[in-house]
């Protein structure tokens, strides 16, 4: 069982952009942006304050979430990762862009399990009462799950951070959703902008 922080300082709330597959039709989180996306994800926790007295809490699919999950790590938090779906599922869904032919080991799917080995690292799948993993809407469930995990700690507690493009998202639940949904909580969000970053330089 990993170590749990019965009352963290603050909570980070996670969501962002997954990278984006290779036959992405318009660019939104290019392999190539990792860096830059990595380097103001460490920027923004270190402006926040982020330390072993801090809780994240994300899903943990490829690109902004694992980022996070590795940031926060890096700086000693404890950290949750909230599944909308049982782990080998979510993993084939959100994680590994690997072709099942190809014999390339999937670095997502490495650096996903990379974190959940960290003794730091608590891993929960959404519970069934909260609907059916192939109901409609599974994603967005997910959000409000983690939503309402981070908000039971205190809503002053909470720091909402997005690795976001501004648009909406190519299916229900994404990054957009999860912004409605903090704001009309009141959180507070500090937004990593990927079209200032991401743009071709």
């Amino acid at each position: 069982m990993a170590a749990v922080i019965e009352t963290p300082r603050l909570i980070f709330l996670f969501s962002g952009h997954m990278i984006d597959k290779p036959d992405r039709k318009l660019p939104r989180f290019p392999p190539e942006c990792e860096p830059r996306i990595t380097a103001a994800i460490d920027a923004t926790l270190a402006g926040l304050g982020a330390g072993p007295a801090d809780l994240g809490i994300t899903q943990g699919a490829c690109g902004g979430d694992v980022l996070f999950a590795e940031a926060m790590l890096k700086r000693g938090a404890a950290l949750e990762l909230l599944l909308p779906l049982p782990e080998e599922a979510f993993v084939v869904r959100s994680v590994d862009f690997k072709k099942a032919s190809s014999a390339v080991p999937d670095r997502w799917r490495d650096r996903f399990h990379a974190v959940r080995q960290q003794p730091s690292v608590r891993t929960s799948v959404m519970p069934a009462e909260r609907g059916s993993e192939e109901s409609d809407g599974v994603f967005e469930r997910c959000n409000l799950w983690m939503l309402e995990r981070a908000l039971s700690f205190g809503a002053d507690k909470v720091r909402f951070i997005c690795v976001w493009n501004g648009d909406g998202g190519d299916g229900p639940g994404g990054t957009d959703h999860m912004r409605e949904a903090v704001q009309k909580s009141g959180g507070a969000e500090c937004w990593i902008d990927t079209r200032k970053l991401c743009q071709q330089r």
